[in-house]
């Protein structure tokens, strides 16, 4: 009879990493579904493109108007202010300006009462919907938000960058404009674990992103203490700073200080919906199934 030995431990040290991998390889699988999700509604996504850029000649011979009587208004030529119109049509979803991200689908899962099966996942509830929020930000960049800026550019006089790195620091600024949007709205979603139902918050936070991000009027044009404000607000980060940095009216400095500024906000609100999450989740309140 052949005598078994005793097989040796497996020496090897344990991977410190590997969880961290095995999260990140998690996270990008929720964000590549989201992209694949919202793909997938192809005639929506043609008529949102179409009325962006309607809504973009609309403004465009507006604000030529406006420029024309007044130039130079606020630091912008009319290239620069028609510019400034294409490139803020095409963030409007991207940064969802007004909502209709991540936060329809918490609303409708507080009042089925599955919010209860997601606080159970073994996985963070803030970076499952972070990556959820990516992966549309990503398609609607793309399929609502490079069309009306085209468009756009065959119809009038624009400005694009002069040098190629800016389209890099664009991009960087684009993904942190839509992380600064997710900490603001992640915020209003968790007031549904007191309130059950946070769509009058949304509506209120919908007014405040469209009139602060410089989706209407650029902030440079605001009067008074409110232009003192209005720029060092976390909606600043959503339309004006992409724009600005766009339009390469930042550079050297001022474009590291406009980045720090996205950061900065970003990993606040960040931190700050954790935190109120936390306080949430003591005594949940499930409603529906």
């Amino acid at each position: 009879m052949q005598k078994l030995e005793p097989q040796p431990a497996d020496s090897r040290p344990p991977d410190p990493g590997g969880g961290a991998r095995a999260a990140l390889r998690l996270y990008a699988a929720v964000l590549r579904g989201a992209f694949r999700r919202f793909s997938t509604y192809r005639a929506a996504t043609l008529a949102g493109a179409f009325t962006n850029t309607v809504f973009g000649f609309i403004l465009a011979y507006t604000f030529l108007a406006l420029w024309q009587a007044r130039p130079g208004l606020g630091g912008y030529d009319e290239a620069a202010a028609v510019t400034y119109i294409w490139v803020s049509q095409a963030l409007l979803m991207t940064v969802a300006v007004m909502g209709g991200g991540f936060e329809d689908d918490v609303q409708e899962r507080f009042r089925s009462g599955d919010i209860a099966v997601d606080l159970y996942r073994p996985v963070d509830f803030q970076g499952w919907w972070l990556a959820t929020d990516l992966g549309r930000a990503g398609f609607h960049l793309l399929g609502r938000g490079v069309p009306p800026v085209l468009v756009g550019a065959l119809a009038f006089r624009t400005r694009m960058p002069e040098h190629p790195l800016t389209w890099a620091v664009f991009l960087l600024s684009v993904l942190l404009a839509v992380v600064v949007s997710f900490g603001l709205r992640f915020l209003v979603a968790l007031t549904g674990f007191w309130l059950h139902d946070s769509e009058g918050v949304r509506t209120l936070m919908v007014m405040v992103s469209i009139f602060f991000s410089g989706m209407l009027l650029p902030l440079a044009l605001f009067p008074g203490r409110l232009g003192d404000l209005a720029p060092v607000l976390p909606w600043a980060a959503l339309v004006k700073v992409p724009t600005d940095v766009f339009l390469e009216r930042v550079t050297g400095t001022g474009l590291i200080g406009a980045l720090g500024f996205q950061l900065a906000w970003a990993l606040a609100l960040l931190a700050a919906g954790r935190l109120v999450q936390l306080l949430a989740t003591r005594k949940v309140v499930v409603q529906g199934g």
